[in-house]
């Protein structure tokens, strides 16, 4: 029989099971990224987005206080403050979209759930200054517009009008490297498409009948972060139930739909537990907890040939876990009182001006401090803060005005997102790109002038730098005609790679010439925690030499991921 309608218990349920779907398959997803940096990627940043919201409306769930409305606000309000990265941000616009039609209805039917999906989009293409075509939104766009074609023919079959609309969505999504020539070049599709597809999943298999565990989605509502696995010492006096760790790929020799592809869950589910199964055209990616692998191995001969087999004993690997993890607790406790502290410092006498700087690195902290800087945020790249935590960083600063600089391209929207939900206080945000961008605003700040004199000041100063930073590749790819290998050290700048090679030095000095011309006066190096200073006074040895009529800065930024940032003006 024909489900027509969604009432609020289905919907939470369905929510629960795409956030899990998502989290499940976010390392996947962070793969698909075109850069092959060590980043805060994609799959990580729409999954913490999620899981923020998740949180909430597994609570609500737990306490049977359900109903569309309070539901539709958990959601919007959840995913708004946990949004990380672009992604994670327009996710939370798509759900911020979406709550706005559902929160006045008691159950969602087709023509619902159509305008549901028409609002989701409009807000989230309102959100991005520039939107993008081949990404995230284009994938939105067209399920939404799937849904309206079918809710206009007159369909009220849930079940068909899903189905059809995640058919659509991975279409488009399979041509997103039409759109986005660096796609195309680096053989992927859109990360953040595809992270919607497996949330779309999700849901679906939710509605039709697979059981998710609440207890797991209550479970992230309590820890302190959303991925938190408990104490080191609930770790160290927990049973591993399941030993092996197995992972597989089946080269597909039949057809694997859907229902399928539930079947086979449910059997891993049957032998074991944390399963993910991720179908991609003919092969489908296999992962399982289990103590007799040869029984996944064996049913999944029935769907085709194996390859890429993995078998790993967690037991054994289980007591170096406990110890890592009670080093991390004893940082996060630190942690913890330094913020304390900052939080009665920042009760002060309310001034005219404060400001808060993204930031990481002893010695680039250092250097915000130095600069006036109030409240420092740690993360950028290879963690992007969310909404909250700016929110959180507004709350310690005792100004009128707060200038927020990001300082990361990936973490202006989480700023600005943070700006549109202060009341008390009136935050601007410099669209600061990188470290060096974000010194230059900072000094280019006037204490005698207006707020709306310095904004302009700052932007147009920002506007007069030019960044490289230097890494290394996590993966294989090629992009901007360069191809790059695991392990090879890369130099990107502003618009993309600069130089790719073996050595560290060579890389740098290499991109240092690319971002050169004859206008260029002052060359800032910030050398991270992975360099030595003895190769760092070399670096800057050969740039004086190279480049005479430069002042050369260099500077410990401490810095960990890249080994060099460097600014020229």
């Amino acid at each position: 029989m024909a489900v027509n309608t969604i009432d609020a218990k289905m919907l939470a349920k369905m929510f629960l099971a795409g956030a899990q779907n998502l989290e499940s398959k976010k390392e996947w997803i962070n793969e698909l990224n075109v850069f092959p940096v060590p980043d805060g990627d994609t799959g990580t940043n729409m999954t913490l987005t999620i899981m923020s919201a998740a949180r909430d409306v597994a609570t609500m769930d737990s306490n049977n206080d359900l109903d569309m409305k309070s539901l539709a606000k958990a959601i919007s309000s959840g995913s708004l403050r946990g949004a990380r990265g672009n992604s994670g941000v327009i996710l939370s616009q798509l759900f911020r979209g979406f709550s706005k039609v559902i929160r006045e209805e008691e159950t969602l039917d087709i023509p619902v759930l159509a305008q549901a999906c028409e609002r989701a989009v409009e807000t989230a293409y309102k959100a991005v200054m520039k939107p993008k075509e081949g990404t995230i939104l284009t994938v939105a766009k067209g399920a939404s517009q799937k849904a309206r074609e079918l809710a206009d023919d007159g369909e009220t079959d849930l079940e068909k009008f899903i189905g059809a609309v995640i058919e659509q969505a991975e279409y488009v999504l399979s041509q997103t490297p039409e759109m986005l020539p660096v796609l195309k070049q680096a053989g992927v599709v859109d990360s953040g498409g595809q992270g919607l597809i497996q949330v779309l999943k999700g849901a679906y298999e939710a509605f039709l009948g697979k059981e998710i565990s609440f207890q797991a989605a209550e479970t992230l509502s309590t820890a302190g972060a959303p991925f938190s696995a408990g104490s080191a010492q609930a770790q160290a006096e927990a049973d591993i139930k399941f030993g092996y760790c197995t992972e597989f790929i089946i080269m597909l020799s039949k057809t694997f739909n859907i229902k399928q592809e539930m079947d086979f869950k449910a059997y891993l589910e049957s032998i074991g537990d944390s399963i993910v199964v991720v179908a991609d055209d003919d092969v489908v990616k296999v992962h399982v907890h289990t103590n007799d692998p040869g029984m996944a191995i064996q049913k999944a001969l029935k769907y085709g040939a194996l390859s890429n087999m993995k078998i790993d004993n967690m037991r054994l690997e289980h007591h170096e876990k406990v110890v890592k993890m009670a080093e991390k607790e004893a940082e996060q406790e630190a942690a913890r009182k330094e913020k304390e502290q900052a939080a009665q410092e920042a009760a002060a006498e309310r001034k005219k001006a404060g400001f808060i700087a993204v930031s990481v690195g002893e010695g680039i902290n250092a250097i915000f401090k130095d600069l006036g800087v109030d409240h420092i945020i740690e993360g950028g790249q290879t963690m992007n803060p969310s909404t909250e935590d700016v929110l959180n960083a507004v709350d310690k600063v005792n100004a009128e005005t707060i200038y927020v600089l990001p300082n990361n391209k990936n973490i202006i929207l989480a700023a600005n997102q943070a700006k549109y939900l202060t009341e008390d206080k009136h935050i601007v945000v410099i669209p600061t790109k990188t470290i060096a961008q974000g010194i230059t605003a900072i000094i280019n700040f006037m204490p005698d002038a207006e707020e709306a004199e310095n904004e302009a000041a700052m932007t147009e100063a920002i506007g007069s730098v030019k960044t490289g930073e230097v890494t290394y590749a996590v993966r294989d790819t090629v992009i901007d005609s360069y191809e790059i290998h695991q392990g090879d050290y890369m130099g990107i700048g502003d618009e993309g790679i600069l130089a790719v090679g073996g050595t560290v030095a060579s890389v740098t000095f290499d991109m240092i010439g690319k971002m050169m011309d004859e206008d260029m006066e002052l060359i800032s190096i910030y050398y991270g925690q992975d360099t030595p200073e003895e190769e760092a006074e070399e670096l800057k040895a050969q740039v004086e030499e190279k480049y005479p009529s430069c002042d050369v800065e260099l500077q410990y930024g401490g810095q960990p991921i890249y080994y060099y940032i460097v600014s020229v003006e």
